[in-house]
């Protein structure tokens, strides 16, 4: 089964701290000998999106930055994977080790089975 990890937080105010790339890239490397990777990739800035709205019928266009932006998807992540449980775990393992809980404290991995 496909899953999809998506990440939120807090945007930063710079290139990620070295831990968090390390961590990464461990995580990853291990993916990839396990072959559950797909894909995945890290977001730019907001003040370098546009944002691409519904709303009343019409369609809005709006190029960043937000100021109403408190926290962003800074990444995602598509795994295979034989159950929910199995992503979950590795959303929890992801968390704990890529650094969130001693940088921040406040994080959101979001895991979906893709259809």
């Amino acid at each position: 089964m496909r899953f999809m990890m998506m990440v939120k937080h807090a945007e930063p105010s710079g290139p990620p701290p070295k831990e968090f790339m390390d961590a990464m890239a461990i995580l990853t490397e291990e993916a990839v000998k396990a072959g559950t990777i797909r894909g995945s990739g890290g977001l730019g800035p907001m003040a370098q999106s546009t944002r691409v709205r519904l709303s009343g019928g019409q369609i809005k266009v709006t190029d960043g930055p937000f100021t109403e932006a408190k926290e962003v998807v800074g990444g995602y992540a598509e795994f295979e994977l034989k159950s929910k449980e199995e992503a979950v775990e590795g959303a929890v393992r992801f968390m704990a080790e890529a650094g969130f809980i001693r940088r921040s404290g406040r994080a959101c991995a979001r895991v979906s089975k893709m259809v």
